[in-house]
């Protein structure tokens, strides 16, 4: 049971990513470290809904 999540950049908060998982495994929000390319560097990115 996999679903579709949306990733946001702590710094600037624009949604750059989407990517899946499981839900039932890991009902927690996810935090990633990928670029944003409107910051143009490395920052901390968010699961939201």
């Amino acid at each position: 049971m996999r679903e579709f999540v949306e990733f946001e950049c702590l710094d600037c908060r624009r949604r750059n990513y989407t990517s899946t998982k499981n839900k039932k495994a890991h009902p927690e929000r996810m935090e990633l470290k990928k670029f944003c390319p409107f910051c143009r560097k490395h920052t901390a990115h968010k699961e939201r809904k």
